[in-house]
């Protein structure tokens, strides 16, 4: 007799083998649940064209997708932001997601809605556009770094790729189009040997990882950038929140690069990343290891989801 345990595994190792396109399973998409192979786009897409796109990313623990409300908000003004109108409202989506999940039979799991301009209309014009809605769960992104990199720290290097003035890309807006600076320097960082980039932003000031914010620790200060040019990410605003109930004195400042050498620990945090700990950046290394700060606070993190859940 086969468990369902033992399915999932089966399922999990046979997906591994696949890309991404050529997968089993189901994707809720324009309020169905379809063949994942099936969840297709043409070509002729403003979103692919012109990366007129917004999408979230969620993980469910235990059944329960964490803060799935506050991703919701942040998808709806997300697309509010770039002049979509997703055509769903925020209890359907919310609803489609557990109703993927069940189907799926996760209950770990990593979840991306996503909403693109199709292929009604072509150009730049964005009027006669219609809104395609799609939402897909996985469960291979157990940990968005490999699990012994976790462990050890990651390396990063500075990217020479920027982020944006504010008034030149919509930083509040979790949109595909400014990722793909994200793409470019993860790129740069991956073919020097390192695991991710620092990112500073148009002035020159510290800004994030590649999709991921960052924090820096002395003793009982922890500092982090002020988000004033890239997304205040969810987990962000959940970590200050338990950091700062356990007495942590929480400084959103601007950070020279030259700065981040003064930190004794320094850390990566995001839905995917959760709470990852920074070995060096460029020339600068951080302490790492079951004694930190940081490793308090990745273990803290940990509980903190599962009880939500």
């Amino acid at each position: 007799c086969i468990t369902d345990s033992q399915l999932s595994l089966k399922k999990f190792i046979k997906n591994m083998l696949k890309s991404f396109e050529n997968r089993d399973g189901w994707i809720w998409m324009n309020g169905k649940i379809i063949p994942w192979q099936d969840a297709n786009s043409h070509v002729i897409s403003q979103g692919l064209h012109y990366a007129s796109a917004v999408f979230e990313g969620e993980r469910a623990y235990n059944g329960k997708i964490f803060k799935s409300e506050e991703h919701t908000k942040r998808f709806f003004k997300s697309a509010e932001i770039i002049g979509m109108e997703i055509p769903f409202t925020h209890d359907q989506i919310n609803k489609a997601k557990y109703e993927l999940i069940n189907k799926m039979n996760y209950k770990n799991c990593y979840v991306r809605p996503l909403a693109w301009r199709g292929g009604d209309q072509m150009g730049l014009s964005t009027g006669k556009s219609n809104i395609n809605v799609a939402i897909a769960v996985w469960d291979d992104w157990a940990t968005y770094f490999k699990i012994e990199d976790q462990k050890a720290g990651l390396r990063l290097i500075t990217s020479p790729w920027k982020r944006p003035a504010p008034d030149t890309a919509p930083y509040e807006a979790k949109a595909s189009g400014p990722y793909i600076i994200c793409t470019l320097s993860k790129e740069f960082a991956e073919k020097k040997g390192y695991h991710d980039a620092l990112m500073l932003d148009y002035r020159g000031y510290v800004a994030e990882g590649t999709g991921a914010n960052i924090f820096f620790i002395k003793d009982n200060n922890i500092h982090t950038p002020i988000p004033d040019c890239f997304l205040n990410g969810i987990t962000r605003q959940t970590v200050i929140e338990m950091a700062t109930n356990q007495g942590f004195k929480i400084t959103e400042k601007h950070l020279m690069p030259d700065e981040i050498g003064n930190y004794d620990e320094a850390f990566l945090t995001g839905t995917a990343a959760e709470i990852t700990p920074i070995k060096s950046i460029d020339d600068f290394k951080y302490n790492t290891g079951d004694n930190t700060t940081t490793f308090k606070f990745m273990n803290d993190f940990s509980d903190m989801v599962k009880n939500a859940s």
